[in-house]
C-alpha cells in the first residue's frame, strides 16, 4: 500500500550522493553504477517516492557529475521530480547544502544515503512518523555476530564479550523535525560527526531508534554489488 500523506506537514528527503567513486575503483561514482539493469541512485529515489508519494526530494550530487546525471535521467526515462544541489567536501556540508535548499520551517526532513536502494517502504514511513511524533528517528538493527570489545596493549589486543543486544548498526533514512535539524547543522563542523544523528545529539537531543531492515545495505565496495544483484530478485520493480 502506498502512503499518500502522513500528516498536514510537508516531508522532504535529502538523498546524499556526493561520493566521487575514488575508493570504489570505478570510473564513475558508485551511485551511478547499475544493478539489475538500472542505476543504484535511480532505484533509491524510486523506493523513497514509492514509500511516500508526495515527498519532496532533494538530491545532493558532485558538481562535476550533474551533467552525467541528466544523461542518465534521459536514458532511463526517469521522471520523478527532484531538486539537485551541489555536494560539499565532507558529508556534513553536503547535507547542510540540502537543508539550506529547504525553506519550509515546519516540516519533517529525512537524510538518506543514495547507495541504499533496498530500504523498505515500512522503514521510510516509520522513520518519518516517529520523527514527526518525537522530533527524530533513525533506523537501526542489532548485529547477528558475537560482539567483543577490544583494547590494544602494545601490539596485542585484549578483549571481552559484549552483549550484542546493546549494540545497534545504524542505517538511513535518519529523520528529524526541520527546526531541530536546521539548528544542528548551524554548528561548526566536527570530525566526530559520523552521521546526522551525531550532529543532532551534540545539541543534547536524545536519539530515537526505529527498527531497520537487514537488506538496507550501504553499497560501498564491489562485493556489495554482487550481493545487491542477488537482492534485486527480492525487490522486483
Amino acid at each position: 500500500m502506498v502512503m499518500q500523506c502522513l500528516s498536514s506537514k510537508s516531508f522532504y528527503m535529502i538523498v546524499v550522493a556526493g561520493g566521487k567513486g575514488l575508493r570504489f575503483g570505478s570510473e564513475i561514482p558508485k551511485q551511478f553504477l547499475p544493478i539489475g539493469g538500472k542505476p543504484i541512485l535511480i532505484r533509491t529515489i524510486e523506493k523513497i517516492k514509492l514509500a511516500i508519494a508526495d515527498i519532496n526530494i532533494i538530491l545532493v550530487l558532485p558538481k562535476e557529475f550533474k551533467d552525467y546525471w541528466q544523461l542518465l535521467i534521459s536514458e532511463y526515462g526517469f521522471e520523478i521530480e527532484h531538486k539537485v544541489v551541489e555536494a560539499g567536501e565532507e558529508r556534513f556540508f553536503s547535507v547542510k547544502n540540502g537543508i539550506d535548499a529547504i525553506c519550509d520551517q515546519d516540516a519533517i526532513i529525512g537524510v538518506h544515503d543514495g547507495v541504499r536502494p533496498f530500504v523498505s517502504l515500512e522503514v521510510v514511513r516509520n522513520s518519518m512518523l516517529m520523527a514527526e511524533e518525537l522530533g527524530n528517528a533513525i533506523p537501526a538493527i542489532n548485529p547477528v555476530e558475537t560482539i567483543r570489545l577490544g583494547k590494544k596493549d602494545n601490539s596485542n589486543y585484549s578483549s571481552s564479550t559484549f552483549n550484542r543486544d546493546d549494540v545497534f548498526l545504524v542505517q538511513t533514512p535518519q529523520c528529524f523535525d526541520s527546526k531541530i535539524l536546521k539548528k544542528a547543522y548551524s554548528q561548526p563542523f566536527d570530525k566526530a560527526f559520523t552521521d546526522d544523528a551525531s550532529v543532532v545529539e551534540k545539541l543534547g537531543y536524545k536519539i530515537n531508534l526505529v527498527e531497520g531492515n537487514r537488506e538496507n545495505i550501504k553499497i560501498t565496495n564491489p562485493l556489495d554489488i554482487i550481493y545487491a544483484e542477488i537482492l534485486i530478485d527480492e525487490f522486483k520493480d
